[in-house]
């Protein structure tokens, strides 16, 4: 987690403009200044609140500050929503996300456990808003994208933002003790991992209509899309094993235990090299390999999954699990000169260029994998 920090921090803190610069090459050089994406943003404020928990410096409380200030000054519009996109300071892109704004409500919440207290009211008003213009109280799930003025809602559906969403939801019930938050998340879990999942075999697709029903063509041309490629993806039913054990501590209900181990199960078999170790990406409906990158925020989940399954199930093969994919990404992901984890692999296990962190990378994956099991640790 040190390691991490030293590489972005102090380089990240935009001095001229505020916020922070997320594009930075392997070495810590500066490939872009002025992009400031709304989930990097967000990330490098997760990043920091969280560093002053496990690190005890208080410079990083002032970084998280930093950006919650940017957060509200700039991203932030008269509407209300939160700009995707700037340019310097110039809005490039103002689509509403809801997966931006689940890093939103994230960034709040854990700003104010670290005790940035001006967070509190701007994660209330960031779960109002989404409670007004993305939620769907019929479909008990909430919509993905909406126009800049709210005047238009996308027709696609998507399990990737109610993920978010729910980790951000149990980060806001951590933050504030509110039994709103975590009923949404268990609700929102309960309608992902069971519900949806049923129509998928009890594995959990990524793409649907408008009507939640499972879209299997969904960027069949596009299996490398940044936020929607077509496929399972193998990371994400381990990052849903993470938030249904932590949600099962505060909520507990029967299935989530059971429906975590096989998330977890189910990965490992379908998803890991075993000639090369590492993750395939993403899986065919058929459970044939479309993508062979490697990708740190898949190991970075699996890590967490496999610690707390380790903890919950008392099971030996979990820890081997956790040793296994730690001692790889070791070796492949982690930066031990600079500092930081390389963001993509090609099956071989090698980069395909130096850019460590591009738009709204941060390595906010590792740390959060590494926090959920330091402070039980």
């Amino acid at each position: 987690m040190q390691q991490i920090v030293d590489f972005y921090y102090p380089a990240c803190m935009d001095t001229k403009l505020g916020g922070y610069i997320n594009q930075l090459r392997d070495d810590g050089s500066i490939f872009d200044e002025r992009t400031k994406h709304l989930v990097g943003t967000c990330r490098f404020v997760y990043v920091f609140a969280t560093a002053v928990r496990m690190l005890d410096n208080p410079e990083y409380l002032e970084a998280a500050r930093h950006g919650v200030k940017f957060l509200l000054e700039h991203h932030r519009q008269p509407n209300g929503g939160y700009a995707w996109l700037l340019d310097g300071l110039d809005i490039a892109d103002a689509t509403n996300h809801c997966y931006g704004h689940a890093f939103v409500m994230l960034a709040f919440a854990t700003a104010l456990k670290s005790g940035i207290g001006e967070a509190a009211q701007p994660l209330a008003d960031t779960f109002d808003l989404l409670e007004k213009q993305f939620w769907r109280a019929s479909d008990q799930l909430y919509v993905d994208e909406i126009s800049p003025d709210w005047s238009r809602v996308d027709p696609y559906r998507g399990q990737n933002a109610n993920m978010h969403m729910c980790e951000a939801l149990i980060t806001a019930y951590e933050a504030t003790g509110e039994s709103k938050y975590i009923e949404r998340a268990t609700t929102l879990a309960r309608r992902v991992c069971l519900d949806l999942g049923g129509q998928s075999g009890g594995m959990i697709w990524e793409h649907y209509t408008e009507d939640w029903l499972v879209d299997w063509g969904y960027n069949l041309g596009d299996p490398k899309n940044l936020f929607r490629p077509h496929g399972y993806l193998v990371g994400h039913w381990t990052e849903w094993t993470k938030l249904l054990l932590i949600l099962e501590g505060h909520n507990p209900e029967q299935w989530m235990f059971p429906q975590a181990q096989k998330l977890f199960d189910t990965a490992i078999e379908k998803g890991w090299d075993h000639e090369h170790g590492g993750f395939n990406y993403s899986i065919s409906p058929n459970d044939e390999i479309i993508d062979t990158d490697r990708y740190y925020w898949v190991l970075s989940e699996t890590i967490a999954a496999a610690g707390l399954l380790a903890m919950r199930a008392d099971d030996a093969s979990y820890w081997d699990w956790y040793d296994k994919t730690w001692e790889w990404s070791l070796e492949h992901l982690v930066d031990h000169d600079k500092g930081g984890w390389y963001r993509i692999l090609d099956k071989s296990n090698q980069r395909y260029d130096d850019l460590k962190s591009p738009a709204s990378k941060t390595d906010y994956h590792p740390t959060a994998a590494c926090w959920e099991l330091f402070k039980r640790f």
